[in-house]
């Protein structure tokens, strides 16, 4: 079963910095839930060299349609020269959950002007 749902990951270096793209994306009705967890380690690569930080994993539920909306509300909150922005289908789910993902997020365009 395939929807038009996806949940949308980035990684951020603070925890007040995680509440702040959550509100961004809330504030915007880009998303209908921000799941914010950690501490948590992350290990990877960046230019050139391993590394490692402790960082918070955002995880934004919303509409496959509003992805560039969502990927450009956290880019202008985020300080990360290239933050980690990943949008994962959800092949499935509860329907009354979907629901209420689609009510809160298809009140976006009326709250674009304030």
């Amino acid at each position: 079963m395939s929807t038009s749902y996806i949940q949308v990951l980035t990684t951020i270096d603070s925890p007040e910095k995680a509440a702040a793209i959550a509100n961004t994306l809330l504030e915007k009705r880009l998303a209908a839930c921000v799941q914010i967890v950690g501490p948590i380690q992350s290990h990877y690569w960046w230019q050139g060299r391993q590394e490692q930080s402790q960082e918070w994993l955002c995880l934004a539920k919303t509409r496959q349609e509003l992805y560039q909306a969502v990927e450009s509300a956290i880019r202008a909150v985020h300080p990360y020269q290239t933050p980690e922005i990943l949008a994962v289908p959800i092949l499935a789910g509860l329907p009354d959950y979907l629901a209420w993902i689609n009510q809160e997020v298809s009140l976006a365009g009326s709250e674009a002007g304030g």
